[in-house]
């Protein structure tokens, strides 16, 4: 298919002259003026434009600049014709986006020689951009692909863990549904954006699901006793925050740093850290843990409260609401806390 060419001068000469040079090579449009142009351009999109400078009503510079801020033709290739040679009038159209000039009177082979040649480079160009553009759809698929696995893998080792934790059924899902509300809640409050600013909120959430992973290395007998633990076993219990730790951090040493894992870790270590530095396993006192162990301080509790035990029966929404906010400013960080307070009707409505 021949390429199209458009020619716009106002000069009925040099139209001719163009004309004459390229109709056996190209598809020419002549045109008077840079109105003319604009009016075509919704019609048809050239693969080149020879533009002169010096028109009335509006000039070349002016029509290249409302060429370039209109991004269906910014990337048409433009080169000005001139009778003039003077260097500023170059650095301006260079400056513009022009990406030739061309001095009039020309010469036919010489029109079609620098026409050729810009075209076969400006070819090459959209080959190769056609060619990376593919390239990254190809990437970005193949990471979508790698997400749903992780994913996969991250829901099915949860379900591992969990299923070993005959009291605790749905606990996961429900409180990553919870940290959702929390995080989109604080980002729409505005509340410690400088901390969760930089975070991609969908794997963060996705990484809550590994808070108790560390689980995995406490007995079935501790794990599955339904009565109250003896201090010996509440002690051992405890160790599930160091013990995920652990397993999170030889996960990470087998890949690059990863900012899932990052999470993971700060969810397993930290979720029972108190806001007054009572709690463990590292006593943290405010702000000094993270954001992810300060979320899921509060939405582990909650959901141990308003779920069935063998030990114990629910408490109502209403209850468990009011047993947090009496622990805000103690156990849990009271902006978070205020946060779940504006919240608990979306908490409420969260069942598995």
């Amino acid at each position: 298919m021949q390429k199209t060419i458009f020619v716009v001068d106002d000069n009925d000469i040099n139209l001719a002259s163009a004309n004459d040079a390229l109709r056996d090579h190209y598809s020419v449009m002549t045109l008077p003026s840079a109105a003319k142009m604009f009016k075509l351009l919704g019609k048809k999109t050239p693969d080149m434009i020879l533009l002169d400078i010096e028109m009335p009503e509006m000039d070349g510079f002016e029509a290249l600049r409302l060429l370039k801020e209109d991004a269906a033709y910014a990337d048409i290739p433009v080169i000005f014709l001139t009778g003039l040679i003077d260097p500023s009038v170059e650095v301006r159209g260079f400056q513009l986006g022009a990406i030739d000039f061309i001095l009039k009177p020309f010469s036919a082979p010489a029109l079609i020689n620098r026409l050729k040649t810009h075209l076969d480079i400006d070819g090459l160009i959209r080959e190769r951009t056609a060619q990376l553009e593919e390239r990254n759809k190809q990437i970005q698929q193949k990471t979508i692909q790698l997400q749903r696995l992780q994913n996969a893998i991250i829901f099915g080792f949860a379900d591992l863990v969990e299923s070993r934790d005959q009291v605790t059924g749905g606990h996961v899902e429900r409180t990553s549904k919870y940290i959702k509300i929390l995080m989109d809640e604080m980002e729409s409050r505005g509340i410690y954006t400088d901390e969760t600013k930089d975070l991609d909120i969908e794997q963060f959430v996705s990484s809550a699901r590994l808070h108790d992973v560390g689980k995995i290395a406490i007995s079935d007998t501790i794990l599955n006793k339904p009565g109250k633990l003896t201090d010996e076993e509440y002690a051992t219990m405890k160790t599930h925050t160091i013990e995920g730790e652990r397993a999170i951090d030889q996960i990470a040493s087998l890949t690059d740093d990863d900012a899932f894992l990052r999470n993971a870790r700060l969810f397993a270590g930290c979720h029972h850290e108190r806001w007054d530095g009572k709690g463990y396993p590292h006593g943290l006192l405010g702000r000094e843990t993270s954001i992810q162990g300060r979320t899921m301080a509060l939405v582990d509790v909650y959901d141990a409260l308003v779920s069935e035990r063998p030990y114990k029966k629910p408490f109502s929404n209403e209850e468990a609401i009011k047993m947090i906010m009496e622990c805000a400013g103690s156990q849990f960080d009271p902006k978070i806390a205020e946060v779940f307070y504006e919240s608990r009707e979306q908490f409420a409505a969260v069942k598995i």
